[in-house]
């Protein structure tokens, strides 16, 4: 499928799954059951709208379980989420034996393990204007159209400069980083336009065959994963309107950066767009400015970032004996 075509027939609009009873009847009818999974570090301040939200879909049937991963929050993120309704879980507490990394990547990599779903969808825990439509929105297209397997949220992403609110300048890294790298190496990918947006579903038997980078790199990895196992008729996008959150300042976005960069190198490398590196960077210099007297000093700091990689969760044994897989259905669709 051409990205043209795709683009002209994989594109909706979350009103067009705005019709719950019906989506929940035949979810029910092909014997469903989904997944609400919320990533969370800190967000004391806004899980419980979130959580709520879900909640609303829960007591309709349309979700059948709500929980809350957590990468080890020091507020009160979790009294705030379990007061609303979902079940919190630490993601460090989830297949013990195979560590703990930071990062929202490996949330969504350890839920695959704890939901039961045959349809997890991922929301972000910090979406200031949330509703039942940025889940029904992205799930709704699976429901109803057996031959997809993945959908992906994309909205405007306003941004505040001083007093101004900009209604496009949102997806600075997108625009600026992760598009011009499609474009030129995985071209079949440019029609998404929203590729870092941070609400999805997607079929479990998709989604537990393919690895999972723990940091910001989890979404283009996906995406490209994806992209090369089911193809790009098989996913979706879905126009949910508007986002507001919080919106990262330049020094966290180049960092963002530099972990998005290490995973698209790993994927273009080993699937040949670019010629194999021996090694990835992790090296990241940042450089620092501060007024001394009447003049302004630079100084540069290194650190080092690593975007881990976890393998297809299908490839664990604990997982395979959960969800009762035998060998010989590894890897096949």
């Amino acid at each position: 499928m051409k990205v043209i075509e795709w683009f002209k027939k994989n594109t909706y609009s979350s009103e067009q799954f705005s019709d719950i009873s019906m989506l929940t009847k035949k979810k029910r009818k092909e014997k469903l059951k989904v997944s609400c999974v919320i990533p969370t570090l800190n967000e004391e301040d806004n899980i419980a709208n979130v959580v709520k939200e879900a909640m609303k879909l829960m007591k309709r049937k349309f979700l059948d379980e709500v929980l809350v991963i957590d990468s080890g929050s020091n507020d009160n993120t979790q009294r705030e989420a379990e007061k609303a309704g979902a079940t919190f879980v630490a993601a460090k507490d989830i297949l013990k034996k195979y560590g703990d990394k930071r990062g929202k990547g490996e949330n969504l990599w350890k839920s695959l393990y704890v939901t039961t779903g045959d349809i997890i969808a991922w929301v972000d825990a910090d979406i200031k204007n949330i509703s039942t439509k940025f889940i029904y929105g992205i799930v709704g297209p699976l429901i109803k159209n057996s031959q997809l397997d993945f959908a992906k949220a994309f909205y405007r992403r306003p941004i505040r400069i001083g007093n101004d609110l900009n209604p496009m300048g949102g997806g600075r890294v997108t625009e600026i980083l992760v598009r011009p790298l499609f474009n030129m190496h995985f071209p079949r990918l440019s029609g998404f336009i929203q590729p870092l947006s941070g609400e999805y579903a997607g079929r479990r038997n998709a989604l537990e065959k393919i690895p999972f980078f723990t940091g910001y790199g989890v979404e283009t990895g996906m995406l490209i994963d994806l992209e090369k196992m089911i193809g790009l008729k098989k996913m979706a996008q879905v126009d949910l309107t508007t986002r507001i959150h919080r919106n990262q300042p330049l020094e966290n976005l180049s960092r963002m950066s530099f972990e998005i960069l290490q995973a698209f190198f790993e994927r273009a490398s080993a699937f040949g767009s670019i010629a194999q590196l021996e090694e990835i960077n992790e090296t990241y210099t940042k450089i620092d400015s501060m007024i001394r007297g009447k003049q302004r000093k630079y100084s540069l700091n290194t650190s080092i970032i690593k975007e881990w990689q976890r393998p297809p969760m299908i490839s664990l044994p604990e997982y395979r004996k959960k969800f009762r897989i035998k060998e010989n259905e590894l890897f096949t669709q």
